[in-house]
């Protein structure tokens, strides 16, 4: 029982420092660009 407890401990631990290393590592920004699309309004 002990065992399965401290493996339980052992993957939130490993799981809030892969959270925290994401939080400051992972760049997800999309890379932004400006586009000009052209429109036709068929308006009667």
């Amino acid at each position: 029982m002990f065992r399965l407890l401290k493996f339980i401990v052992f993957l939130l631990l490993v799981g809030f420092l892969g959270l925290v290393g994401f939080a400051y590592l992972g760049d997800l920004d999309p890379a932004r660009t400006e586009r000009e699309i052209p429109v036709t309004l068929d308006a009667n």
